[in-house]
């Protein structure tokens, strides 16, 4: 018997409180409230005005919190056609304008035409091991703006290899689940 939705709230900013809707979907793990606290209390200095990707959106609550705190722009890649139509129809039920659903693998959506971004989340399916292309497709193909802040989660029990040029600039554990923000030298 299939589950109901779970639910994820927008932390801050415009749509605040606003909740998400989390399909029961394998690999989807949205990332916790306290995570998205710590993750947007560091990035606070940069997002507003930024222009963001989130390249595995699922439930959307990275991209859409970044648009509901005063990003520019978000592009949310979202390779399941089911939950990228919930996705739009989240985007339209609040009226977040900056926020664009593209409906793409995220490695294909890296090897299509280039805009720069100034914050990317990566949180891949775990089981997917996706981390290293998924970096390096960022860094050799320009996807990267000057002063790129990037949000990676990963499981606590490995740690995913990133280029030589991506430093931590702050970190964190929440359970099973790391995170860490780079910036890019």
């Amino acid at each position: 018997m299939p589950q109901p939705p779970r639910k994820v709230r927008i932390i801050s900013g415009r749509f605040r409180g606003s909740k998400l809707e989390v399909a029961d979907r394998p690999g989807l793990r949205p990332t916790p409230d306290r995570v998205r606290e710590t993750l947007f209390n560091w990035l606070a200095p940069r997002i507003e005005g930024s222009r963001c990707l989130d390249l595995f959106a699922g439930s959307g609550a990275l991209g859409l919190e970044a648009v509901s705190r005063g990003a520019a722009k978000a592009v949310l890649v979202e390779r399941d056609p089911a939950l990228a139509a919930s996705l739009r129809a989240t985007v339209a039920r609040l009226g977040a304008l900056a926020a664009e659903v593209v409906c793409a693998d995220a490695l294909s959506y890296l090897a299509g035409p280039v805009s720069a971004f100034d914050v990317v989340f990566i949180d891949p399916p775990f089981d997917a091991n996706l981390w290293p292309q998924v970096a390096a497709r960022l860094t050799e193909r320009g996807w990267l703006a000057p002063a790129v802040q990037i949000h990676v989660e990963w499981p606590a029990d490995r740690e995913p290899a990133m280029p030589a040029t991506w430093r931590v600039h702050r970190e964190g554990r929440a359970g099973a689940v790391r995170h860490a923000l780079y910036v890019v030298d």
